[in-house]
């Protein structure tokens, strides 16, 4: 199981509960969209489209305590170029 943390509209909520950590990044952002339309995230947008994570990353990281933590996030313009 995981933590799944998500980003929207500059707020960041975790989910109220332990995700799948085998959850392919599709259904991660799925959830998403069910958590905001639902409100449980307390980031409320009940007509959000089913799409609207479609370009967001999904980043996966283990934390020290050996906890799966799974970032849903927008992708931004600078960082992670090779140079």
């Amino acid at each position: 199981m995981a933590i799944l943390n998500i980003t929207y509209r500059g707020r960041s909520a975790d989910a109220p509960y332990a995700v799948d950590d085998r959850a392919a990044d599709i259904d991660v952002r799925r959830f998403a969209v069910e958590l905001i339309r639902s409100g449980e995230l307390g980031i409320v947008d009940r007509n959000l489209a089913g799409d609207t994570f479609r370009h967001f990353v999904v980043d996966r990281y283990t934390g020290p305590d050996g906890v799966l933590h799974i970032y849903l996030r927008p992708k931004v313009p600078f960082g992670g170029l090779d140079r």
